[in-house]
């Protein structure tokens, strides 16, 4: 499990690249990249940093399904992500 304050900093950086959205856009089709180097630094998308919903992890994470490799394994062989079975052959 990640830290909390790693998760509630994802949380916050979501808010500020949804709430800057708009504005980035405008900014960007105009050129004017001095106004847009003067909005928060985390208000660009590129620094949002992908992590599992259930537990925070960053890294193995499966854009698909919303969680890492490590969740998504333990759901899935539980039965509880719908259309995933393990395989046989």
């Amino acid at each position: 499990m990640a830290k909390k304050s790693k998760i509630a900093r994802y949380e916050r950086q979501k808010k500020l690249v949804a709430k800057y959205a708009g504005e980035r856009k405008n900014l960007k089709a105009q050129g004017d990249y001095v106004a847009l180097a003067k909005l928060p630094k985390d208000s660009n998308p590129i620094r949002l940093r992908n992590r599992d919903v259930l537990d925070g992890r960053p890294r193995g994470y499966m854009r698909k399904f919303g969680m890492s490799r490590l969740n998504f394994r333990k759901y899935a062989l539980l039965g509880q992500i719908s259309g995933i079975h393990k395989a046989s052959w």
